[in-house]
């Protein structure tokens, strides 16, 4: 007796074929010139009269054989679906993450469900906002968000001094170069706030969806390893379209 997962591997190969077949087939049918036959002899008036070969052209395409070839391609791709689908309908495994059951007794349709979202799922969590590691970060509990130490710093202002370079004498006024000094006049207390998230829960995260990931894969493998019973379809079918 097959497995399913057997069945899934030979599926894409029957498909391919059957459809390699039915365009074979289309094409062929579509030949009038190969369906066509002819016989003819001819006969001068009088015995004096040109004598001419006879002429014919056989049938080279017979449209019934065309549907019975097909009908056996297409049997075998019938046959190997209807035994994967269902199959797929009593096919089921437990996702089980370190010992605990998270989805018990899922189906194959719903397995390959699961490992789409998963994929999703992990390229949102890997692009989650993570704190800037330059800063020390603590949770506020008043907010709920996250926040930095005070931070002060000294407000400064540019107060203008002059500077006497030569002294005023009879003959000549005082040279003054006027230049500025940041002068202290206050202090800044800064404390900067975040929504986002330590890179210790992000990889955390990262961690549960990849280790569902795996589960999801080994309960769908597991499943895929279920007997089948072969079922015949296909002789019904076109026993019925073509018979």
């Amino acid at each position: 007796m097959a497995k399913l997962n057997q069945i899934i591997a030979v599926e894409k190969g029957v498909k391919s074929k059957s459809f390699q077949d039915i365009t074979t087939a289309h094409q062929r049918v579509q030949k009038v010139a190969l369906l066509a036959g002819i016989s003819r002899t001819y006969q001068p008036k009088d015995e004096e009269g040109e004598q001419l070969p006879p002429e014919s052209t056989r049938v080279q395409v017979k449209a019934e054989d065309v549907l019975r070839e097909m009908s056996a391609s297409l049997t075998r791709l019938f046959d190997v679906t209807a035994t994967k689908d269902r199959a797929n309908c009593s096919a089921r495994a437990d996702v089980v993450v370190d010992g605990r059951t998270i989805v018990p007794d899922a189906p194959v349709s719903y397995l390959l469900f699961l490992e789409k979202q998963l994929v999703d799922l992990h390229t949102f969590v890997k692009k989650l906002p993570v704190l800037d590691a330059a800063e020390s970060w603590s949770l506020d509990p008043s907010t709920d968000w996250w926040k930095t130490d005070p931070v002060r710093t000294i407000r400064t202002k540019k107060v203008p001094r002059n500077h006497v370079k030569a002294e005023a004498t009879d003959k000549h006024p005082a040279q003054v170069e006027v230049y500025y000094e940041d002068v202290p006049i206050g202090y800044w207390t800064t404390v900067k706030f975040s929504g986002a998230l330590p890179a210790r829960r992000v990889n955390e995260l990262l961690e549960r969806v990849e280790k569902l990931q795996n589960a999801v894969k080994f309960a769908r493998e597991e499943a895929n390893s279920a007997e089948v019973t072969d079922q015949r379809v296909g002789d019904a079918v076109f026993g019925y379209l073509f018979g």
